[in-house]
């Protein structure tokens, strides 16, 4: 029995179930900047602006959650383009960005904060207003808090701050066995199937309103080619990643904090604890909505955005 469990695992065969490259799949406004020898996917929409107007506009970062993509910004990315330059992108593991090697830098927290700094000076820019999706949100307030000086204001999604201070000692360690690296892409490769919608409609408040399309779209990185791995070196890697809850008080920056008022992934709870817990915070909690809220009640999660 030991012998199976230890030697076992190198028997399995491990494949992808991705065919095509991440070039393969990109959007009509697809872009690619290169940071460290990878490929980053983002899609930029200009600021919508009617006359003239010399002010540089202030631009927005978006940044996706666990298992989405530029995608989940489809139905607010050009709304954000009338109040400014917006770019979206894929963090490594996700979307269309190129998935490194193992051990890559891009898949760590400092990594993470390296993309945005190149983004920023991709674009010309000192400084961003930082829009965070769930764990994207966490990436925002790490930058906020690492960089200050470059950011405007942060706008967090439901963010995973007290949730998101990745696995325990003793699990960070068997996530490094040898065995569980080499079976750990077959595992989150269930995510391309019925497990991954079921947390896709779960993060809704309607699950009805998940329709096909909406579903395909998520999916469609899981045509890349080694998407398994590519997600596997990142989970491996953010599971050493520290906690935010302890320093959030430390930002000072005007945030917004928004969540449904049914959200199941990261319960609406945290997102008040967190706006009473920030120095200088506003919160909108939005009614018959769920962990997705710039997805499901986009109207009313731009009304938040506008009146911040």
């Amino acid at each position: 029995m030991v012998f199976i469990l230890v030697v076992g695992p190198f028997f399995v065969p491990v494949r992808s179930t991705g065919t095509e490259t991440v070039f393969d799949l990109v959007y009509p406004d697809s872009s690619f900047l290169e940071v460290e020898g990878t490929a980053i996917h983002y899609r930029f929409t200009p600021f919508q602006t009617i006359g003239d107007d010399d002010d540089e506009p202030p631009l927005f970062v978006l940044l996706h959650g666990f298992g989405a993509s530029t995608f989940s910004w489809r139905e607010v990315q050009s709304r954000f383009a009338s109040i400014g330059d917006v770019v979206s992108y894929d963090r490594p593991g996700f979307g269309l960005t190129e998935r490194p090697e193992a051990g890559s830098r891009l898949y760590t927290a400092d990594g993470q904060l390296s993309i945005l700094q190149a983004l920023l000076a991709h674009f010309g820019r000192d400084t961003a207003i930082l829009v965070g999706s769930s764990a994207g949100g966490t990436v925002a307030v790490q930058f906020a808090l690492e960089h200050p000086e470059q950011v405007e204001s942060l706008i967090l999604v439901s963010p995973a701050i007290y949730i998101g201070g990745g696995a325990p000692g003793f699990l960070q360690r068997a996530l490094q066995l040898p065995q569980l690296r080499r079976l750990g892409p077959l595992l989150v490769g269930r995510l391309a199937g019925d497990a991954g919608d079921d947390f896709l409609r779960n993060s809704w408040y309607d699950p009805e309103r998940v329709t096909d399309e909406i579903a395909s779209g998520y999916r469609r990185p899981t045509r890349v080619a080694g998407w398994e791995q590519g997600l596997w070196n990142f989970t491996t890697a953010s599971s050493a990643m520290g906690r935010l809850a302890d320093r959030v008080t430390e930002l000072r920056v005007p945030v917004l904090v928004i969540t449904g008022d049914t959200d199941r992934i990261v319960p609406t709870e945290q997102s008040i604890r967190l706006a009473g817990e920030l120095p200088e915070a506003r919160l909108v909690v939005v009614p018959h909505s769920g962990h997705l809220a710039h997805e499901e009640t986009p109207d009313a999660f731009m009304e938040a955005v506008h009146d911040f």
